[in-house]
């Protein structure tokens, strides 16, 4: 069985859609993500959002942000109660050091398998993980005190601003840990540049930007290096096209629509799904 890629929408994304006077209601939103070809949804968990997503036959990827590990049975508890098996993870703050960063993870890892969850860890801004140094030092402790990977969730776009890469050398500043990024099943997919960990998907004339061109091999080679690790066995993979609004400082205001961007940029993931199957 070939893997299988599941195209999550991140219901961030239509925060103040379509505009913060006229904000869309949580159906309506969840309409529009089942509609535009989406296979989930990720958000924290709610009975109400479950529910919906359950409704239109969507996956629930849980979403969780915390660093205090007395919250983790409830937090879990209640990713579990409605509906979640993938949760993504924003661990602690930048300020934490790698013992007090694995000691959490392995609190909440142990907590998760109790419930018969799978937690992977953002690498995010903020967080213990929003550097690669911090990163890969805690997957390194991971891996010595469990001997197994660090599931992670991949979002490169914060490593690429804070190594203030160039599209030249995604690839080769950004796949340094190819085993990792093998081992993972989620990934954000926000395109990005050296300065920006979000560029605009589409220009005035609805073209892809020159920004997202440029983003679009790095994007493949991550699809490969992941596929080159998982050829069979119908693993999947869990893409969010994660695009941010104005609120929350990701999109500027002179930007598309986050959303209307986001429906584009999931149907250029499919095709570079596609590629890199048939090359494969």
């Amino acid at each position: 069985m070939k893997p299988v890629l599941k195209h999550i929408a991140n219901l961030w994304t239509l925060t103040e859609h379509p505009t913060a006077e006229n904000e869309w209601t949580l159906d309506k939103k969840l309409d529009a993500i089942r509609d535009a070809g989406f296979d989930g949804v990720c958000w924290a968990p709610s009975r109400e959002l479950w529910e919906g997503a359950k409704r239109r036959g969507l996956i629930f990827v849980g979403g969780m942000a915390s660093g205090d590990a007395g919250a983790f049975p409830e937090i879990v508890q209640d990713l579990k109660r409605f509906g979640a098996l993938h949760v993504n993870v924003q661990l602690a703050s930048d300020e934490m050091l790698t013992p007090q960063a694995l000691e959490l993870t392995l609190a909440l890892m142990a907590e998760a398998k109790r419930e018969g969850l799978l937690p992977a860890i953002e690498t995010h801004r903020g967080t213990c993980t929003e550097t690669p140094e911090k990163m890969y030092a805690l997957a390194d402790a991971y891996e010595r005190a469990t001997g197994e990977p660090l599931p992670i969730s991949w979002d490169f776009s914060h490593f690429a601003v804070v190594k203030h890469l160039v599209p030249e050398n995604f690839v080769e500043r950004l796949l340094v840990r190819p085993e990792l990024v093998q081992n993972a099943q989620q990934f954000h997919f926000r395109p990005f540049n050296g300065h920006h960990v979000q560029v605009p998907i589409t220009n005035s004339r609805g073209e892809l930007t020159q920004e997202v061109l440029n983003w679009i091999p790095f994007a493949e080679a991550v699809l490969e290096c992941w596929l080159a690790g998982n050829p069979e066995g119908g693993r999947e993979i869990f893409i969010c096209p994660e695009l941010g609004p104005v609120e929350g400082g990701y999109a500027l205001s002179t930007f598309p629509n986050s959303w209307e961007d986001a429906k584009v940029l999931r149907a250029e993931i499919e095709k570079m799904w596609q590629r890199v199957l048939e090359r494969s």
